[in-house]
């Protein structure tokens, strides 16, 4: 068992990050204001109106009309907007997107690259396939909950190239294909419908939510494995095994904090040479994190993801095992680099 010092990695974030920060427009995407924020934003062919997800923006519509109609249910809470856990989505979304990681992995097209089609998502990327699940089946769900203000008969999803098999476009198809994931997403609403629910009785049903889609769809893309480095195939393996320790620690996923988070995260696809924690074109706090994924990893196979709280008879693992600036501070003062740890992850 290990005690994660993800705070080491999100506290030295908030300094680099929230410095930076002059309004909370300001960190959207900057094509925001573009993106479709309701139904008729997009376009009308016989009587539907078609949301290609295949597309950024159209993708991206569906996030930024789900965080707008779920809004209202937070508010009515106290609870600002800003916090809305749809947020994570858009922020996640985009980091897929700046990173490269939504375009064709195999290069045989110009799907997703500045010389070619910049918007194009790729169906042959694991990251756009999955973030196509995690898009579309909280986006139904809400239809078929009654949270949005449409019907399911005003719009139609289209599908990709090919592979069309391996995705659902309406809820009742989605409903047979990824039961559970669908049934966990309307659980969601139905608690954020709920007016004596609680911030952490949303957050949980959010995180139980967005793991069982991933439990229930990673296996679907993993002949898209192939068409990525060993390095890249491993951090995708990695990240899915630390959202489910994230769910288990119920990480804040709210716009802010997912925005600091994305700091940490690799700004582009890894490659075979890439050499953790040495990478010479990532920051000190994107080598760090990529080092603790390995760690977390490793404990991960070691105690067959059991979680728990850290206790006197684990091993501890300071900042200083990940920030060399940290170390000579004994475990009683390690609180003044990492504080509320405890309320971060731990394994």
């Amino acid at each position: 068992m290990a005690f994660i010092p993800w705070a080491c990695l999100l506290s030295a974030c908030f300094s680099v990050s929230l410095a930076d920060v002059v309004s909370l427009t300001e960190l959207f995407h900057p094509l925001w204001k573009q993106i479709p924020s309701q139904i008729s934003d997009y376009t009308l062919e016989n009587g539907l109106y078609l949301i290609n997800p295949w597309v950024f923006p159209d993708r991206m519509g569906m996030y930024k009309i789900l965080w707008s109609q779920t809004a209202h249910y937070f508010e009515e809470k106290g609870i600002p907007n800003e916090d809305n856990f749809i947020g994570a989505f858009v922020v996640f979304y985009g980091w897929l997107y700046s990173s490269g990681r939504l375009a064709d992995p195999t290069k045989r097209t110009d799907c997703g690259y500045e010389s070619g089609d910049p918007f194009c998502i790729s169906v042959d990327s694991s990251w756009a396939d999955m973030n196509y699940l995690l898009s579309v089946l909280p986006f139904l769900a809400a239809v078929d909950s009654g949270v949005m203000q449409v019907s399911s008969d005003q719009f139609k999803i289209l599908p990709p190239p090919k592979d069309q098999t391996k995705f659902c476009f309406d809820v009742s198809t989605c409903h047979v294909a990824f039961p559970k994931s669908m049934g966990a997403w309307i659980t969601f609403y139905q608690q954020l419908k709920l007016p004596s629910s609680s911030l952490e009785d949303m957050l949980k049903s959010f995180w139980d939510a967005y793991v069982k889609t991933l439990d229930e769809t990673l296996k679907v893309f993993e002949d898209r494995s192939e068409y990525y480095s060993k390095a890249e195939t491993l951090f995708l393996r990695d990240m899915y095994v630390t959202q489910r320790y994230l769910r288990a620690s119920r990480f804040p996923a709210t716009f802010i904090m997912s925005r600091i988070f994305v700091k940490i995260l690799p700004p582009r696809l890894l490659v075979d040479g890439d050499r953790v924690p040495f990478i010479r074109d990532f920051t000190r706090l994107q080598n760090g994190f990529l080092l603790a994924l390995k760690i977390l990893h490793d404990i991960d196979n070691d105690t067959d993801m059991v979680i728990s709280q850290p206790s006197g008879a684990e091993r501890h693992l300071s900042c200083g095992d990940l920030f060399p600036e940290f170390r000579g501070t004994d475990e009683s003062q390690s609180t003044t680099y990492v504080p509320a740890a405890s309320q971060i992850i731990s394994v």
